[in-house]
């Protein structure tokens, strides 16, 4: 995984979506996926109000459909896996398929706030409705070192491909398992030296 696939929102998004003001745009977001949970399963009009508005937003937002077609794949089987669980419940195998469509609308609507707004601007509209502060620190700073461990991850990963003579499949995943173990101790060693400098600095 590249740091251009977690970027937070797409560099081609310069459609009349990216200059809807961010705390609109967040809480318009909001209500729909509260709305789309919320509302009976028997009421199909509702998620298709959601999905001719999502068509709207995409349509607006200049992405690519194939951009938020990989991310949809590529996050579907977590969303999914609460349909998967409904289904699996006696109560629940008639409706299945609706909390599939609630999952997948609610996934859109993240994806394409997500990638129309700047990072900086999400965080602006926390800090408005009065979340706490540490938390929001505490997302920041979790959103800057994320970038700093892919990269790692890749170094790692490329230095270890450039000793490996084998191909074999079990190798791979021998390696895969090296890397995440030793990043795993890399990322908690950069995390005391982070939390001592900061606190040197007098944060608290």
């Amino acid at each position: 995984m590249s740091a251009p696939l977690l970027s937070h929102h797409h560099p081609h998004a310069t459609g009349g979506l990216r200059k809807v003001p961010a705390p609109a745009k967040m809480g318009a977001a909001f209500g729909l996926i509260l709305g789309t949970v919320m509302i009976p399963s028997d009421q199909a009009g509702w998620l298709a109000v959601v999905a001719g508005l999502v068509a709207v937003g995409v349509g607006m937002s200049g992405l690519p459909l194939r951009f938020l077609a990989r991310r949809l794949v590529v996050l579907s089987p977590f969303v999914l896996g609460v349909a998967l669980v409904n289904a699996l419940a006696p109560a629940g195998r008639a409706h299945w398929l609706t909390v599939a469509a609630k999952s997948t609308l609610c996934l859109s609507l993240v994806l394409l706030v997500s990638n129309t707004t700047s990072f900086a601007e999400v965080l602006g509209v926390l800090k408005r409705v009065r979340v706490p502060a540490l938390l929001v620190t505490t997302i920041a700073l979790m959103h800057r070192y994320l970038f700093v461990l892919v990269e790692e991850a890749e170094r790692m990963r490329r230095a270890r491909a450039s000793r490996t003579f084998t191909r074999g499949r079990h190798v791979q995943w021998r390696n895969l398992s090296t890397v995440v173990g030793q990043l795993f101790i890399r990322a908690s060693e950069r995390a005391e030296r982070i939390y001592d400098a900061m606190t040197a600095r007098g944060w608290k």
